[in-house]
């Protein structure tokens, strides 16, 4: 059975639809060039080799999330402790 807690980070639970990343942020432009350096390695790879990448790129975005899940439920039992404790 998931988690309230999982049903948030997974966005079933939509506490606010508004996105706080603004489009010429440092985030943007990260991903721009993350993209941009990809781009160039695939162009220099053969069918194989980009096969491997994504592949690879795959595998560490499930090692991402799996990760990012774990911080959030961390964080956010932790704000749910510091509630319980300013209340009592």
């Amino acid at each position: 059975m998931i988690s309230a807690i999982e049903e948030l980070w997974y966005g079933n639970i939509q506490p606010m639809e508004i996105s706080h990343i603004e489009r010429n942020s440092e985030y943007q432009e990260a991903i721009q060039l993350v993209n941009r350096n990809c781009e160039k390695v695939k162009s220099s790879l053969t069918a194989e080799q980009i096969d491997l990448l994504i592949r690879y790129s795959e595998s560490r975005n499930e090692l991402s999330n799996i990760t990012e899940l774990d911080a959030f439920k961390t964080g956010f039992t932790l704000g749910v402790k510091f509630i319980i404790e300013a209340l009592t």
